[in-house]
């Protein structure tokens, strides 16, 4: 690993931690009505399961940006129980999504978010259980892309606040924002990436 891609890993897992142990308290402390879920008629129990599948992802998933634990048995384990937190947590925001208190708009980009997030996931899953390994990394580049939701969604929300912009309108926005623009960047990474595929030699 090049010390720019250090340095970018360790900011990531320092944001994925941080953000684990501020979501931490909707576990110690679950929602026990609508109103303390962000009035979400659907939030007792699903944003307690949400936020369980991706705070596990997010603090498993940093972990596989460590080379020692990239390969082997380390690497498997962790990638299951990432896999795992990933369809947990897209599953339950698909649940929470319709109940989003900014309406049909917010709940469009937050469903869309579960359901590429499940999608990209199983693509990658799938892929490692028939042994395409480059196939699989690509996928779950992606899948961490949009793992990575939670971070940019609450890097979002206090912009929003210092700017002193209309937060409904915003927040609408937000949710698309929050991970329509972590795929592209990951999908324009992995097309520089490419390998350039070798000429055959015909007889």
């Amino acid at each position: 690993m090049s010390l720019s891609a250090g340095i970018g890993w360790l900011i990531l897992a320092l944001l994925c931690l941080g953000i684990a142990g501020y979501s931490a308290k909707y576990l110690i402390h679950p929602p026990q009505t609508a109103e303390q879920a962000l009035g979400n008629p659907s939030g007792v129990p699903f944003i307690f399961i949400h936020i369980a599948g991706a705070v596990t992802a997010l603090v498993l998933g940093s972990l596989q940006f460590v080379p020692v634990l990239r390969r082997g048995p380390p690497h498997r384990w962790v990638g299951r129980v990432y896999v795992v937190g990933c369809l947990v947590g897209g599953a339950a925001g698909l649940v929470l999504a319709p109940g989003s208190f900014a309406g049909p708009l917010a709940s469009a980009g937050f469903g869309s978010l579960g359901v590429i997030w499940i999608a990209v996931t199983l693509m990658g899953w799938r892929a490692a259980m028939q042994g395409r390994f480059v196939e699989h990394r690509r996928w779950m580049i992606r899948s961490w892309a949009l793992t990575l939701a939670a971070v940019t969604l609450r890097l979002y929300l206090p912009l929003v606040q210092v700017l002193d912009l209309p937060f409904l309108p915003w927040y609408r926005a937000i949710s698309f924002l929050a991970w329509a623009p972590n795929l592209i960047a990951a999908e324009l990474w992995l097309r520089r990436r490419r390998p350039i595929p070798s000429l055959k030699m015909t007889p």
